[in-house]
């Protein structure tokens, strides 16, 4: 089995309210991949309704002797501490269901809310039941949880009420074998997925996802243009106010004698057009700038 790093990050700046985020990479190291994104809040919400008669009445026994080997053949392979189905009945769109925990798997109840493979089985019905609805080949897979409610910690053995809603969504609620309210979930929706989708990554491939990386670059000189701007003095400030290169000249004779006496020749020469009235042909004037140069 190949041993991946886990990471979790809280974030609680926001009160009443705590971001959260997992990653994983594997045990030699590489970038971390980042699977999911929850937000937990405070609930006060008791777990509410009657306890059901169990096994439920009017429900239909399902054999779940095959139920892994189905599983398995659509790319989802569970080992043996995952295999916690032990019995399973149907009533509409209703699916009720007992899970266990492997006895040598007890003593590890007591270190988690809810044991990651005890919670895991509680939905291996559905996606069991699932499989006619698909294609060959494909499954559903949990994607999107909401409403996610721990009511007791330690369990080892489960009833599990799921009602099946649209697109392979569901709603679930698990208790202990007396009845008291373990674990409940308001929506949990699917995602398709290939058996292709589903086989083992990194081995002989590396790392294919794409990332940001930050590429330095040589600094250099930049070239300034110069700027020459003949008779608008405010138009020149205005244009030092950019960040420009600018010198001001009266007009185009003065900045032609500076040129020829060593100044440096601009490469851009500002020259403003003035409206005039007055008898001259045209109501108004233009002058080219040319490079004195």
């Amino acid at each position: 089995a190949n041993t991946v790093q886990v990471q979790v990050i809280l974030d609680r700046s926001v009160p009443d309210r705590t971001a959260l985020d997992i990653y994983s990479r594997p045990e030699s190291g590489g970038d971390w991949t980042h699977h999911a994104t929850a937000v937990l809040v405070s609930d006060g919400a008791e777990p509410g309704g009657a306890r059901p008669s169990w096994p439920p009445r009017d429900a239909d026994a399902l054999d779940v002797d095959d139920v892994y080997e189905a599983l398995t053949a659509a790319g989802l392979h569970y080992g043996p501490a995952f295999r916690g189905l032990r019995a399973a009945w149907r009533r509409g769109n209703e699916l009720f269901a007992e899970v266990a925990l492997p006895e040598d798997r007890h003593d590890e109840a007591g270190r988690f809310g809810i044991h990651p493979a005890l919670l895991d089985a509680a939905v291996h019905l559905p996606a069991w039941a699932g499989l006619a609805e698909v294609p060959e080949g494909r499954n559903r897979l949990p994607f999107a949880w909401s409403g996610v409610r721990l009511h007791a910690s330690g369990a080892t053995h489960l009833r599990v009420h799921v009602v099946l809603g649209e697109a392979g969504s569901l709603s679930l609620q698990a208790t202990d074998p007396s009845g008291t309210p373990v674990v409940s979930i308001d929506t949990l929706s699917a995602r398709l997925v290939s058996s292709e989708q589903l086989k083992p990554a990194g081995r002989g491939v590396g790392d294919a996802l794409f990332r940001v990386d930050w590429q330095p670059l040589e600094l250099g000189p930049v070239n300034r243009e110069s700027w020459a701007v003949l008779g608008d003095h405010g138009l020149a400030e205005a244009l030092r106010g950019t960040g420009v290169s600018v010198s001001h000249y009266p007009d185009l004779t003065t900045l032609t004698g500076a040129v020829q006496a060593g100044e440096p020749t601009p490469d851009l020469i500002v020259l403003p057009i003035t409206t005039h009235t007055g008898t001259e042909a045209g109501s108004g004037s233009q002058q080219a700038a040319q490079d004195p140069g």
